[in-house]
């Protein structure tokens, strides 16, 4: 069948059962749940996947992201299909507004080592960024201007290359207020904006499924925020990943969550912070 002739074909629906397996596979390797609300979501990218390999029908394409290595190969590719998240610089302004008065706090205290900050699901390299931002205004003027660091992960490699990259065009920039956007963003020929080097130079992005936090080499963070990220598992397994984030906060530290992703959790260490604007928490002592 010629490409152009395959292009126009409608989208194939999945059997009962094809769906099934679809779905206990991506959570089994990524937690990630897929609602029958979601199953169009599903096909819709499954099969712009199989029309560009030239795979006619859903039992084929799962044999083969399954095959062994290069099956492994085929499975991040459409990783990046299924987990590209919407998002923006300063995403949920309050979080922020949480994370300066922290930092202040912190400073009035001195500076003894490097902040050490994580964003947890990091995607294309947003979150990270405003989180190096915000250190970087609170430290102007300081005897240390960059005395921290910033962790982001994600397990789309493609969304991690982008962050890498730190070019944005000039619609996400909209977002930030002027003088930030002049102070930590370069002009490019082609119309987007870069993260000038030294803010670049304090962020560092890895792959990281956060199934599998309990072997990630972080611990000690002084803020963690992970924001839109648990609303895509099962209420069980965020209160475990929320867990094993806690536990890699160091005493006193931020842990910053998206509102509304988790109901009713505690943690014995951790302190809720008091604003009903944020879903935020304090590591105690």
């Amino acid at each position: 069948m010629q490409s152009g002739v395959w292009a126009l074909q409608p989208v194939v629906d999945m059997s009962a059962g094809e769906f099934r397996a679809w779905q206990t596979l991506l959570e089994e390797r990524t937690g990630m749940v897929i609602s029958e609300q979601r199953r169009a979501f599903l096909q819709t990218n499954l099969s712009a996947r199989m029309r560009e390999l030239g795979v006619v029908d859903y039992a084929s394409y799962f044999r083969q992201v399954t095959d062994g290595p290069r099956g492994a190969v085929e499975w991040s590719t459409l990783l990046d299909r299924l987990t590209v998240q919407e998002t923006r610089f300063f995403r949920h302004r309050p979080s922020f507004e949480v994370l300066e008065r922290y930092l202040h706090e912190r400073l009035q205290r001195g500076l003894s080592r490097p902040w050490e900050f994580w964003s947890v699901g990091c995607s294309s390299g947003e979150e990270p960024y405003s989180l190096a931002i915000t250190a970087a205004e609170m430290l102007r003027g300081s005897e240390r201007p960059e005395h921290f660091g910033v962790t982001g992960t994600d397990i789309s490699l493609n969304a991690l290359s982008m962050a890498r990259d730190g070019q944005y065009g000039a619609r996400k920039l909209e977002q930030i207020d002027a003088p930030l956007g002049q102070r930590y963003f370069e002009a490019q020929a082609d119309g987007r904006f870069k993260v000038i080097p030294s803010l670049a130079a304090r962020v560092c992005c890895a792959r990281l499924n956060v199934l599998e936090l309990a072997k990630a080499p972080v611990s000690g963070m002084d803020v963690i925020f992970c924001q839109n990220l648990l609303i895509y598992f099962r209420r069980w397994r965020r209160r475990e990943i929320l867990n094993r984030l806690a536990e890699r906060l160091a005493p006193g530290g931020l842990l910053v969550v998206g509102v509304g992703e988790v109901v009713g959790w505690q943690h014995p260490d951790l302190l809720p912070v008091a604003d009903e604007r944020v879903l935020a928490f304090t590591r105690k002592g």
